[in-house]
């Protein structure tokens, strides 16, 4: 089974060795990886020309202009050959080097498979600010604007080719309304992998404060009026309670 992996980077030089590096540590060979550049003005692509090599073939990457990241994303898994496509963030890396070995084998019989994810200080990549686990998640949480965490989301690619990708009418949360369409509209099969899969760095598109929360909500009222979901901002704010509850849990050591 061969996994596609899709990088969307621009001006991603501090950080796209880690990801890549990442990604070569992996057990799991048999991959490809894709890196969708926005033609970034910085050492990126030098980087990426670096790494190139020591794929053996297995990397690709184009550097033009874009329409923002989800217009990138697209790009890459139009690209992509494999059976499964994940999308890693340029300034994210694997935790472990299982994850991909194990993707593939619980995938096995499903559409989709996820898991968890940790957030760390771009100052200090070693200690975990904030763990968002997706083990409680179901279904029809997305009502309530849960939705599994999207840096672990593998999917096989035939359901992208029927079902689509990213709506790039949504800026901030095109991640949340293309889960929605496939988990909760088309219920396309999933299962959890109680494990951690990515390290991401906080600061990126959906952890920068009041005013990207603000247009994160947004973005979800429209998905649920583009699906004919009935919701609101009050049963939106729901998971911003349940949030603060996962962090006091995981400062007390307790996963939920």
């Amino acid at each position: 089974m061969k996994i596609s992996l899709i990088i969307a980077t621009w001006n991603s030089g501090s950080t796209i060795d880690d990801t890549l590096s990442s990604i070569l540590e992996q057990k799991y060979g048999n991959t490809e990886v894709i890196v969708i550049d926005g033609k970034s003005t910085d050492n990126t692509l030098d980087i990426v020309r670096e790494y190139e090599g020591r794929f053996g073939g297995r990397l690709k990457w184009i550097s033009e202009p874009d329409r923002g990241l989800y217009d990138a994303m697209n790009k890459g898994i139009a690209m992509a050959t494999g059976d499964v496509v994940g999308i890693l963030n340029s300034d994210d890396f694997y935790t472990s080097d299982d994850v991909l070995e194990r993707v593939a084998r619980e995938i096995d019989g499903v559409d989709a498979v996820y898991g968890d994810i940790h957030f760390v200080n771009p100052d200090n990549l070693t200690k975990c600010v904030r763990y968002y686990s997706s083990r409680s998640f179901r279904r029809w949480q997305m009502r309530l604007g849960f939705m599994p965490a999207h840096p672990s989301f593998y999917c096989r690619r035939h359901v992208y080719q029927s079902l689509g990708a990213f709506d790039l009418q949504f800026k901030v949360a095109a991640d949340f309304e293309q889960l929605l369409r496939l988990i909760y509209v088309n219920r396309i099969s999933t299962k959890y992998i109680p494990m951690d899969f990515v390290t991401m760095r906080t600061g990126g598109a959906s952890t920068s404060g009041l005013q990207s929360h603000k247009a994160i909500l947004r973005d979800h009222l429209r998905a649920y009026r583009k699906h004919h979901i009935r919701a609101n901002i009050a049963t939106e704010s729901i998971r911003y309670a349940y949030r603060i509850i996962q962090a006091v849990m995981y400062k007390l050591n307790i996963v939920i």
